[in-house]
């Protein structure tokens, strides 16, 4: 059985006991909590596809960890002007856990 989610502005594919890397959720490490955006739910036999979401299902998720993605580096410049900028971005994540899937 898997299921398709949205969770954190990002659409992901999802089987029971799987790991996978979101965006920040608002819950703390080790806690358990429910996605119900989901989009998409098929046990190989039957799919139901949402409209937006499927009604009733539900994925559970666990919170693993909190972590940081590696470091993006960007930099510009106007060649001749002496002008140049530096900046680099660290993105918040947290690593789930795929507990259950209901539909």
């Amino acid at each position: 059985m898997h299921a398709y989610i949205k969770l954190g502005g990002h659409q992901h594919r999802v089987e029971k006991d799987q790991v996978l890397l979101s965006e920040l959720t608002g819950h703390e490490a080790g806690k358990e909590f429910a996605c119900d955006s989901v989009l998409l739910i098929s046990d190989g036999k039957q799919t139901r596809i949402g409209q937006p979401t499927v009604k009733g299902a539900v994925v559970k998720l666990k919170v693993l960890a909190d972590l940081r993605s590696p470091k993006v580096r960007g930099f510009k410049y106007k060649r001749r002007k002496g002008y140049r900028r530096t900046w680099g971005h660290r993105q918040d994540l947290q690593r789930l856990q795929v507990v259950e899937i209901k539909g």
